[in-house]
């Protein structure tokens, strides 16, 4: 049975210099494909930054515009990930959840991880994210394709390899590495490599590492491997190896066991069948990009010619001489009948139109392959064009973004739900009191649901506080008045505006994994139109709220309700729903509510 050394050198010689059969006329090499992103990105050529005459060669670069503009459009933020009740009677225990939740994401710095995420989803079509507990915390990163080796049809097909560079005093500070080794491994060091094993830099202290994951063997992780156990079972190793000579190898083996779950997690804007890695930005400009920079390089070839001073003549008296250094202003020349004049070639007119025009079929062609037209570009639309012709481009153009944003919000929920609900109910046990800032909608949210909870408690004592007074001239009990003890709670919640405090409860006994333990959490990724225009998004608005404004009664008629509705909803920036509760809030007195508020309280 191999050992994974060997099955590590294996899958990186295979994955250098293999290449995958997507049919009968498409060969395709994964590895070539993302040093090509990287190269492009860059503004790069793959053959090298000069011609055969060692001619500088221009890159007009395209793709990074395009790459942008995916970038922006499938764009995610953090407060659109929700939890959501399973049950009616759970809206409380949702709405905490999610406190819960934004709390993590603001100190693990979800957001950050979001944006790596989608410029790498951009730029190559899927990302590699990671998910490592480190220290208490839930660590969450994004992968660069050129440090993975991973088989180029099915990601989960082999162990997932990802390239380390650590220096001697990283590898001595992780107390998981065997020590001894790390020794020996420091006597053989190498400086960092790409995978084609070039040299990155001219520092030899970083120490090359292969970090392993996946479905294996478990006589992997015995020290004397017994052949016929043919058990399987999810681990990691960390080893290394350096060339000791022809294809011998020096093997370390740092770190070895089992794990519960693999780290790793592939994510595509959209997924494509029998690759590992989808069509990303770049890769659907590789031949508008090829043949952009060939344009331009005939174009500056022409160019330096036309800039040139260039003469003929048949008389040999002139040979080897130059115009500029042999020839003074006032020269008079003679010349030969019969051999001719000195004549100056016409060079300087050159006929670039062709290029150009060449050059433009092939950017058009990259628009349409990118979904990038010039309205969203910024570009001013040619004289002429019609408003309507460019907002239907627009439409079009971002319609494809919709469907790439609504995967990513699939992909957000996946992570919850394998990585991040888990790890954030182990870190639930606690009792601590928890500070967040709500926006307009939450508070109207948890005020509907604390504050007239809160104004029957208060009465609920008021009136039990009276009652033991054993006061013989206590006359009649005053009744409820929700309008004046929910003004009461609210007045008292003003000063701390739209911060709120939540503590579990006041039974000192219980914590938020208490609370939550029979909570069956659902995430929600409410993917929003980010890239709509607000300008017309707020003339849509300001024109409905001045239709309201001028009849306050048109939305008692059912069929003008309902169009309003559908109208608020096209617009995506907020819902019927949202309204709804709006207007069932009554209306607080003074400033913006909040304060803190009990979880056991909400729930009853």
């Amino acid at each position: 049975m191999a050992s994974i050394h060997e099955i590590v050198r294996t899958a990186e010689d295979s994955y250098l210099r293999g290449t995958t059969k997507l049919g009968e006329y498409v060969e395709w090499d994964m590895h070539d494909t993302i040093e090509r992103v990287d190269a492009y990105l860059n503004s790069r050529h793959t053959s090298g930054p000069t011609d055969s005459l060692g001619r500088e060669k221009p890159f007009f670069n395209i793709v990074t515009a395009a790459t942008n503009i995916w970038y922006r459009a499938t764009d995610l933020d953090r407060k659109d990930i929700r939890i959501l009740p399973s049950k009616s009677d759970e809206t409380a225990l949702a709405f905490m959840a999610t406190v819960l939740l934004h709390k993590w994401m603001k100190e693990a710095r979800f957001g950050v991880f979001l944006n790596d995420w989608g410029r790498a989803l951009a730029r190559y079509g899927s990302a590699v994210c990671k998910f490592v507990e480190k220290d208490g915390q839930l660590v969450p990163s994004v992968i660069p394709w050129n440090r993975l080796i991973v088989d180029p049809v099915d990601f989960d097909g082999l162990p997932r390899i990802e390239k380390l560079y650590l220096t001697p005093a990283q590898l001595k500070q992780n107390k998981l590495y065997d020590q001894q080794m790390v020794d020996d491994l420091l006597s053989a060091k190498q400086s960092r490599e790409t995978l084609d094993g070039e040299q990155k830099d001219n520092l030899s202290n970083f120490i090359e590492l292969y970090e392993v994951h996946g479905y294996l063997p478990a006589n992997l992780l015995e020290d004397e491997p017994d052949e016929e156990d043919d058990t399987y079972v999810q681990q990691m190793h960390v080893i290394a190896y350096v060339a000791t000579g022809k294809g011998e190898h020096a093997d370390f083996t740092l770190y070895k066991g089992r794990e519960k779950k693999d780290p790793y997690m592939i994510t595509h804007l959209i997924k494509e069948d029998g690759r590992t890695l989808s069509i990303g930005a770049v890769e659907y400009l590789f031949d508008a990009q090829w043949m952009v920079n060939h344009s331009m390089k005939n174009m500056k070839d022409t160019l330096d010619l036309a800039s040139k001073l260039i003469f003929q003549t048949a008389d040999p008296r002139y040979q080897g001489k130059n115009v500029l250094s042999a020839i003074e202003t006032g020269d008079i020349f003679v010349y030969d009948d019969k051999k001719g004049p000195l004549t100056r070639i016409a060079n300087d007119k050159p006929d670039i139109q062709a290029f150009q025009n060449f050059a433009k079929e092939w950017q058009a062609i990259g628009q349409e392959l990118t979904a990038t037209p010039d309205s969203l570009r910024g570009a001013t639309p040619p004289s002429g064009t019609a408003l309507g012709t460019v907002q239907i481009v627009t439409s079009q153009g971002l319609s494809l973004f919709e469907i790439m944003t609504e995967n990513k919000g699939l992909h957000v929920e996946d992570m919850m739900r394998e990585y991040i609900l888990p790890f954030l109910k182990k870190q639930m046990d606690t009792k601590d009191e928890i500070m967040t800032i709500l926006d307009d909608e939450q508070i109207t949210e948890i005020d509907a649901m604390w504050v007239p909870k809160e104004a029957i408690k208060r009465y609920n004592q008021q009136i039990k506080d009276e009652l033991l007074k054993d006061d013989p001239d206590l006359g009649v009990l005053s009744p409820y008045q929700a309008d004046m003890f929910e003004g009461e709670v609210r007045k008292d919640l003003a000063p701390l505006g739209n911060k709120r405090f939540f503590k579990v409860s006041d039974i000192e006994e219980k914590s938020w994994k208490d609370a939550l333990k029979d909570f069956e959490m659902t995430i929600s990724v409410e993917v929003t139109n980010e890239q709509s225009e607000k300008q017309a998004v707020l003339t849509t608005l300001s024109a409905l709220l001045q239709t309201i404004a001028g009849n306050p009664m048109i939305l008692q008629d059912p069929n003008a309700k309902l169009l309003f509705n559908k109208i608020i909803q096209e617009t995506g920036v907020i819902s019927p729903l949202q309204l709804s509760a709006a207007s069932a809030q009554p209306a607080p007195q003074g400033s913006p509510p909040g304060g803190t508020e009990a979880l056991e309280t909400l729930t009853t």
